[in-house]
This record gives structure tokens, sequence and C-alpha cells, in this order.
């Protein structure tokens, strides 16, 4: 059990430049680059570009000194090479993801983060991506004439503002997924909640002021078994029905916790807008790599963890009670932070242990 928290404050991510043409190589000479994935037990991803590159620097530098050149095929199986503890360690895994926030707003993002899962599935890992859309909800309420309104966080769900929910996440930004998925290669499948009775829904404890906004009362899984042995990636949006058909807004961060516990996931992680749970909210450099249940209780009653982190941390601590291995908040305003958190020791956030 790890009681204690390693702060690390993060540095600018420099740009990178690799070799764009082919160089002979000397039969008698072979390239090496350092270690990077042993190199520290997670190291503030926001570095690692900075390391990647001071190291393909420093060996240009070496073989330069020896009359010898790597490629940027040599460059790139060496790295891939690295990978491979990672890929062993996880393989035949199911890692759940909650996608939302930056990285669901910005094209380059969404495009990292669709790559990164199709990656993980052609190597073998099992991916369940779980999704909101607040911003696009708020867009299409705000064409209708409907206003938006919050209480504590969570947004109040008349039934005409539960249409509008239903129709954005479970039609335009659930297929919208599944096609971007298809596209990058894998095979997607989208669906809410409410198919195959994922999930069963039940009023949120202030239903009176919070109107359709729901909590998950019963998972069943046994739909996404079939979808994942068949090799596809499922798409889920938040929304789900109770045993009348009435159907709940339901908090994706919730959801794809009481899934992963569910499934008895090896990994959750949700995407934010953050670099994860900082030990001073006040200094974004400040981020604790690495806590087990016991600390971010601790960090809770010291008020070092409020707000909208409160009830992500929540879902973390639960879906760990519950058999999930670890959990991760991780930034998602990093590109390709689902590979930084699972295929290097450094990870991209914050990791949560039993």
């Amino acid at each position: 059990m790890l009681a204690a928290k390693a702060l690390v404050k993060p540095s600018p991510i420099p740009s990178a430049s690799f070799p764009s043409s082919k160089t002979q190589k000397s039969p008698k000479s072979h390239s090496t680059i350092p270690n990077l994935a042993f190199s520290l037990r997670r190291k503030n991803p926001q570095t690692l570009l900075a390391a990647a590159t001071n190291s393909v620097q420093e060996q240009q530098n070496e073989t330069s000194a020896n009359s010898v050149t790597a490629t940027p095929g040599q460059l790139r199986v060496d790295i891939l090479s690295e990978s491979l503890p990672f890929i062993q360690k996880f393989r035949g895994k199911t890692i759940v993801v909650k996608y939302g926030g930056p990285a669901m707003k910005s094209e380059s993002l969404q495009a990292s983060v669709v790559n990164d899962l199709v990656l993980l599935s052609c190597v073998g890992l099992r991916p369940i991506l779980v999704h909101g859309g607040g911003p696009e909800i708020n867009q299409w309420l705000k064409r209708l004439n409907i206003e938006a309104t919050f209480l504590d966080g969570l947004r109040v769900t008349d039934a005409a503002t539960m249409e509008i929910v239903s129709m954005v996440l479970a039609g335009k930004v659930n297929k919208n997924l599944v096609s971007l998925i298809d596209r990058a290669g894998a095979k997607a499948v989208g669906l809410c909640g409410a198919d195959g009775r994922l999930i069963t829904a039940r009023p949120a404890a202030n239903a009176a002021k919070l109107g359709f906004v729901g909590e998950v009362a019963r998972v069943d899984p046994t739909i996404l078994h079939s979808i994942v042995d068949g090799g596809h990636i499922p798409v889920i949006a938040s929304v789900a029905a109770d045993e009348n058909g009435q159907q709940y807004n339901i908090n994706a961060d919730t959801v794809a916790g009481e899934l992963a516990a569910a499934l008895g996931a090896e990994k959750l992680i949700l995407l934010t807008d953050v670099a994860g749970i900082l030990e001073d909210r006040e200094d974004a450099g400040s981020l604790v790599k690495e806590i087990d249940i016991k600390g971010v209780k601790k960090m809770m009653s010291e008020g070092k963890i409020a707000g909208g982190m409160i009830p992500k941390v929540n879902c973390c601590v639960r879906s760990l009670a519950q058999g999930v291995r670890t959990a991760s908040i991780i930034d998602g305003r990093v590109p390709h932070s689902l590979l930084l958190e699972i295929m290097t020791d450094e990870g991209a956030g914050t990791m949560i242990t039993g």
C-alpha cells in the first residue's frame, strides 16, 4: 500500500526532430538507445517527449562520432521493442476508458484517442470506451432554445432535455466515435446502457430537483463479452433505462467505474482536463503520480481534493473496492495519453491503487 505521494513539476515539451532520410548502416555496427520504458517509475508524462528527443540526440551524437547514423527505421524498432513488456503485461486484459473533456472537443486529440484505442486492440488488449458529450448537448439545447441548468455539477434533466441527451449521446456522438474507430482500422459497436439491459438505472437521490438524472442500479455485462470476444471495441453512451423503460442521464465516470467493476477490468482510466490529482490545487506542477486509497481519502479529508475531482476520485475508489486492479485519472490534453499511461512506467496522470 503506497501512502506516499510523488510530486513532479511538469516541464515544457520541446519539438522533436527525427531524421528524414535513410543512411547506409554498417554491417559491423548497430544502434542502441537508452531504455526509456524502465528509466523511472511514473515520471511526469510531459517530460517523455523531451526524454525521447534527448535520447535520440545522444544516440545521433554517439553514432556520429563513430561515423554511423541510425536510420529512422532503426529508431522506431528500438522504441517499439521497449513496449514488449507492457504488451505482455496487459495482453488479454480489459481496459475501461472514460472519454470526455478536451480530448472530445479537439479533432487532433480525438484522433489521438481513437488511434490509441485501435493500437491497444491490435496488440491484444480489450479496450472498452465509455463516453459523455456535455458540450455537444449544450450546443443542441441552445439551438432548440432550451436553457441548460446545473445543480452541484449535475445537469438538471427535464423530459425535453432528456430527449436531447438521448439523441445526442446515443445517436450523434456515439455513432461518430464508432465511425472514427472503424476508419482507423478496428471494428467498433455502438450502444448505450439500455441496449441488452447492459445497465439498469434508478433515479438519483435528489431526483425531485435533478429530474431524469440517474444512478447505476445494476450491470449485466453479458452483451459486452460477446462483442469483445468477437474482436470489436464497445463504445458506450452513458444513457440507461430503469425497470419501466424510463431513460436516465447518468454521469459517464460513474458508468465507466461500474462497468470496470462488473467486468473485473485490469484498469479504469478517466480522461480529464487536468494533469491529475494535485497536492496543491493552485499549483499545476504538484502532480501526485501514484497514491493508494488511504492516501486519497486523507487528501479529501484535508480538502486537497475538491470540486469536480471528488466524484472522479470516488468513482475510482469504488471500482478498486470492487476488484479493479488500478484506476487512473489522466490528462486528456496530452496527445497519446492512453499509450503513455498503459505502455510506460511513467504514466500520464495519477494512478490510484488498492
